[in-house]
């Protein structure tokens, strides 16, 4: 189980690296590193994804820099950390707390 603290120290010891993938979707989503610190400083761990590859991954609710909701992915790698990906929760997808995700309708 991947504990806050330890992706919050990732980012203490610079050890948190950003997949290209994030980075396209920081520069489409608008949001900025420091964003992503913030949430992940200020957050909590609403979902974990232990049996992920190649490393075990969290999603963490917690707020940009500016005070919006925002939801990182993060994986922890045993001495260092990825950003996977990270949004802004859709409200039709998430409860109002954006916490729990929502039953999707059929």
């Amino acid at each position: 189980m991947i504990e806050l603290k330890t992706l919050q120290a990732y980012f203490e010891s610079d050890s948190v690296f950003v997949s290209d993938h994030a980075a396209k979707r920081f520069r489409e989503r608008g949001l900025r590193i420091r964003d992503v610190r913030n949430a992940v400083q200020s957050g909590e761990i609403i979902e974990q994804y232990p049996d992920d590859y190649p490393y075990p991954s969290c999603l963490i609710l917690g707020t940009s820099s500016n005070g919006e909701k925002i939801h990182v992915v993060m994986s922890d790698e045993g001495t260092a950390s990825r950003i996977i990906t990270a949004y802004f929760p859709d409200k039709d997808k998430w409860s109002d707390d954006f916490r729990t995700r929502r039953e999707i309708s059929k």
